[in-house]
C-alpha cells in the first residue's frame, strides 16, 4: 500500500487520536512513521483541525528531545503526519519490565524536562504526558511524542469541546477538572511519569478512570521512598512538589524544576559522589547474650569517631549509620542511599571476658572485597583492636594520617567500656528533645562518672544535658543553669579542646547577648572534630536566625554529606529558608515531617512555617497536638498561643504568653524572645511586642532582612517610630556581622 510518496510496511501502534505506520518515504529514501487521523473521524472538522494543530505544534518545535515533523499531508481523504520511524521501545514497554534504577529514571527524566521545557518556552504545553507518549532509541535517547493534544497558549483552543482531555493516570487535578489548563499541567503528569519509573506503580494506582479521578483530586500519593527505600530523599521532596494538587504550590515552570532535579546529587550533573567516601555499617552482634548491642554500638561509634578525625575521608556520622542497623539492603543501595563509595561491616563476639571481631571493607562500585580481618582478644584489648581496625582501614583506602591525625585516632576520652556506652545511651537521649529523654540522659551520665571518675567527655554531656533542659524550658531556674555552667567548666579543666564543652558554651552565651563569642566556641569545636553534630547543628542554626543563610547552607551541606538520615539535618536545612524563602521551607520542613513524624522540633517548626504561609489550621492541629503530647512543653505553649492568635482567639493566647513560666524561659533566648514578640504584634499589644524584640535584638537576634520586611506578623508595628529606630541598629549589627 502506498500513500502519497510513502510505502506503507506495517503498522506499529494505535491511539485516541489516530493510527501509526512503519513507511518508506520513497522520495528521501528514509524509513519513516506516518500517523493518520482515524476514519471514523475525518468527518469531524474539529477533530481533523486538531490533527493538523498537533502537526503545526510539533513542527515549531526543534529539539533533541522532541520528536521531529517531517510533513503533513492529504491523500486519498486521510490526514497524516511523517516523522523520524524510531528504533527502540517507549518508556511505557521499559517499565512493564519493572521499575527503573535511580540513575536511568533521571537520565530519562532530565531529558524529558529539557524538551518540556523547550515547547513552555514556545507556548506549547503537551497536556499528555505519559510513558506511552516517550520513545526510547537504541542509544537511550528520550523522544516525547503525540502532541495531538497540544495547546498553543495563544491561539484558539480547538479542544474546547471535550471537557477532559488526557489519559486519567497522569491528569493533573485542575485538568480532570475540566478546568483550563496551562504549562503545570504538564509538570504534574512528568511528576506521575517519574513516579511510575522509579516505583514502577502509577501514583494513584490502578483503579477505573471515576475512582481514579477522585483519587487525583482527593486523596495522597504513597511516598516512593516507603515503596522503594533507597529512592534519595531529596528526589522525593522533587517529586512530592510536582504532585502538589494545588498548582501554586506546583513548580511554577520546567526551568525551576530542573534546577532543584540537579540540585538532589543524583543526577548526571548533580553532586558526585565523594571519591573516599565511607559508611560504618552497625556491627552485628553475635554473642550469646542479646544484651550486647550497646557493646556492638560502641565498636561502630568509636570507629566511625576515629575514622571521622582522617582529613581526606568523608565518613557517614554515626546516627545515621544506625538506620541501617539490622538491614536487609544491599551493600549498593546503603552506599546509593548516603551517597558514599565504602562500606565497612563487621560483627562481635563476646562471651565473658573474650572477644572476636571481624571486619571487612567493600567498594559499593564493583562489590570487590578490599580488604578483611579477624581480631581476638579480651575486654582490655577492646580500644587497641578498635585503633587497628581504623588503621588497617585507612591503609586499604590508600590514606596517609598527619602526626595530628595519628595522635587523635590513638587517643582515647573514655578508657572503660561500659561507661562510653552510658556516654552513647546519653547522646542519644539529647536529641529526644523531651522531659523524659533528658533525664534518661543525666542518668546514664552520671553511671558514667560512678564507672571512671572525673572525664571531660561526660563531664561535657553532663553540662549539655542541663543546659538542654533551660533551653526547652523544661527548668527555668538558676541553680540547673549553674549546674550546666559548673560541669563545663570541670570539663574544660581536664580538656581545654574538648568538642562538647565548647558546644556547650556556645549554645549558652548567646542567652547572655554574647552571640559572637558563642558561634565563635562552635568553630572552635569544629577546628578540633571537623564532623562534630552538635557544632554543625548549631552553628548553622544559629546562622540562619541571625539571617545569614549563604552561611549557614555551607553547614547544611556538611551535614547533609556526614549525617544525611538524621532529622536535625533537615530541621537546620529547613531553618534556612524561614528567613524569607517560606515556600522552599514548607517542602523541605514538610518532607522532613513525613520522614520523621514523631521528631517534636521538626513538627514544631513545620508548623510555624505553615503559620507564615498563612496555613492556620493545619498549624493549629499540629500545636495543638504537640501540646497535648506534652503539656509543660513551653516552646509548644507558645506556639499554640501564635495558632489561637491567628484564630482571633486573643483571650486564650494572652494568657499563656503572660504565664511566668513561659515567659522566664524565652527571655534567656533570643530566638524564643522573637517568637513572643511575633505573637504580642499580632494581637495588637505593640508595645509589649517591640519590648519582646528588643530583648531578642540584645540577645543576637539581627536578622534584619526578616524583621524588615519579610514577616507578616510584624506588618501591624513596623510603622511605629520605636520599631524604625530599633531596625537602624539592626541593619548596621547585620551588615558588619563577621560569618
Amino acid at each position: 500500500m502506498t500513500v502519497a510518496h510513502y510505502k506503507i510496511l506495517e503498522k506499529i501502534g494505535e491511539g485516541g487520536m489516530g493510527v501509526v505506520y512503519k513507511a518508506e518515504d520513497t522520495k528521501l529514501k528514509r524509513t519513516v512513521a506516518l500517523k493518520f487521523l482515524p476514519a471514523e473521524l475525518t468527518k469531524d472538522s474539529q477533530a481533523k483541525a486538531r490533527f493538523v494543530q498537533e502537526a503545526q505544534a510539533a513542527a515549531a518545535l526543534d529539539h533533541p528531545n522532541i520528536c521531529a515533523v517531517y510533513e503533513i499531508g492529504e491523500a486519498e481523504g486521510s490526514t497524516y503526519i511523517a516523522m523520524p520511524y524510531i528504533k527502540g521501545q517507549s518508556l511505557k514497554e521499559k517499565i512493564a519490565a519493572g521499575p527503573l534504577s535511580v540513575d536511568d529514571a533521571l537520565a530519562i527524566a532530565g531529558q524529558v524536562a529539557e524538551g518540556l521545557k523547550e515547547a513552555h518556552g514556545k507556548g506549547i504545553i503537551h497536556r499528555d504526558v505519559k510513558p506511552a507518549n516517550i520513545m526510547l532509541t537504541e542509544k537511550g535517547q528520550a523522544k516525547i511524542m503525540d502532541f495531538g493534544l497540544a495547546k498553543l497558549e495563544a491561539g484558539v483552543d480547538l479542544t474546547r469541546t471535550m471537557a477532559v482531555i488526557g489519559t486519567v493516570a497522569y491528569m493533573s487535578p485542575e485538568q480532570a477538572r475540566g478546568e483550563e489548563v496551562d504549562l503545570r499541567t504538564d509538570i504534574w503528569s512528568f511528576g506521575a511519569t517519574l513516579y511510575e519509573m522509579l516505583t514502577g506503580q502509577k501514583p494513584f494506582g490502578q483503579k477505573h478512570d471515576q475512582a481514579l479521578i477522585y483519587s487525583i483530586l482527593n486523596d495522597t500519593t504513597e511516598s516512593v521512598s516507603r515503596i522503594r527505600p533507597e529512592i534519595p530523599k531529596p528526589l522525593e521532596v522533587v517529586i512530592q512538589k510536582t504532585l502538589e494538587k494545588d498548582r501554586s504550590r506546583r513548580y511554577q515552570n520546567m526551568e525551576e524544576l530542573l534546577k532543584d532535579l540537579k540540585s538532589t546529587g543524583v543526577w548526571g550533573i548533580g553532586v558526585p559522589k565523594v571519591e573516599k567516601s565511607i559508611i560504618v555499617l552497625p556491627f552485628d552482634n553475635i554473642s550469646p547474650d542479646p544484651d550486647q548491642e550497646y557493646f556492638c554500638d560502641g565498636m561502630t561509634e568509636e570507629i566511625i569517631t576515629d575514622l571521622s578525625h582522617v582529613h581526606d575521608l568523608l565518613v557517614i556520622s554515626r546516627s545515621s549509620a544506625m538506620t541501617f542497623k539490622g538491614t536487609k539492603k544491599k551493600i549498593r543501595e546503603i552506599a546509593q542511599e548516603v551517597n558514599v563509595r565504602y562500606v565497612l561491616e563487621g560483627s562481635v563476639r563476646k562471651a565473658g571476658n573474650n572477644l572476636r571481631i571481624t571486619a571487612q571493607l567493600i567498594d559499593s562500585a564493583n562489590d570487590a572485597h578490599l580488604w578483611a580481618e579477624k581480631y581476638s582478644g579480651t575486654l582490655d584489648d577492646v580500644f587497641d583492636i578498635q585503633e587497628k581496625v581504623s588503621r588497617s582501614l585507612v591503609d586499604a583506602l590508600k590514606l596517609k594520617l598527619t602526626a595530628e591525625e595519628k595522635r587523635i585516632i590513638a587517643a582515647k576520652p573514655i578508657l572503660n567500656v561500659y561507661a562510653y556506652e552510658c556516654f552513647i545511651k546519653a547522646r542519644q537521649e539529647l536529641w529526644t528533645w523531651s522531659e523524659a529523654g533528658l533525664e534518661n540522659a543525666l542518668g546514664h551520665l552520671q553511671k558514667g562518672l560512678d564507672i571512671v571518675g572525673e572525664n571531660a567527655v561526660l563531664l561535657a554531656g553532663m553540662g549539655y544535658a542541663h543546659f538542654q533542659f533551660i533551653n526547652t524550658g523544661f527548668r527555668t531556674d538558676e541553680s540547673t543553669m549553674r549546674k550546666a555552667e559548673e560541669y563545663t567548666k570541670r570539663a574544660l579543666e581536664l580538656d581545654s579542646e574538648s568538642p562538647i564543652a565548647h558546644v556547650v558554651l556556645g549554645l549558652m552565651l548567646p542567652g547572655r547577648g554574647q552571640y559572637r563569642e558563642g558561634i565563635a566556641h562552635f568553630k572552635r569545636a569544629l577546628a578540633v572534630e571537623p564532623n562534630n553534630f552538635d557544632a554543625l547543628v548549631w552553628l548553622g542554626s544559629y546562622l540562619s536566625i541571625l539571617g545569614k543563610p549563604a552561611a549557614a547552607a555551607a553547614f547544611a551541606e556538611r551535614l547533609l554529606k556526614t549525617e544525611p538520615l538524621h532529622p536535625m539535618t533537615h530541621f537546620v536545612r529547613g531553618l534556612i529558608y524561614l528567613g524569607g524563602d517560606l515556600d522552599s521551607g514548607v517542602k523541605v520542613l514538610g518532607q522532613a515531617y513525613l520522614d520523621y513524624p514523631q521528631d517534636r522540633l521538626i513538627r514544631w517548626n513545620y508548623a510555624q512555617v505553615l503559620a507564615y504561609c498563612s496555613r492556620g489550621e493545619e498549624n493549629y492541629s499540629m500545636m495543638k497536638a504537640l501540646v497535648d503530647e506534652e503539656p509543660q512543653d513551653p516552646l509548644a505553649r507558645t506556639g499554640l498561643a501564635l495558632s489561637l492568635t491567628l484564630q482571633g482567639r486573643k483571650q486564650d493566647a494572652l494568657p499563656i504568653l503572660r504565664d511566668t513560666q513561659i515567659e522566664e524561659w524565652a527571655r534567656s533566648d533570643l530566638g524564643y524572645s522573637f517568637f513572643v514578640g511575633e505573637c504580642y504584634a499580632l494581637l495588637g499589644q505593640k508595645a509589649e511586642a517591640l519590648d519582646w524584640l528588643e530583648n531578642a535584638v540584645n540577645r543576637g537576634f539581627i536578622n534584619y532582612p526578616f524583621l524588615s520586611e519579610k514577616d507578616p506578623f510584624l506588618v501591624g508595628i513596623r510603622g511605629e517610630e520605636r520599631f524604625q529606630k530599633l531596625m537602624e541598629r539592626v541593619k548596621y549589627e547585620w551588615e558588619h556581622f563577621e560569618e
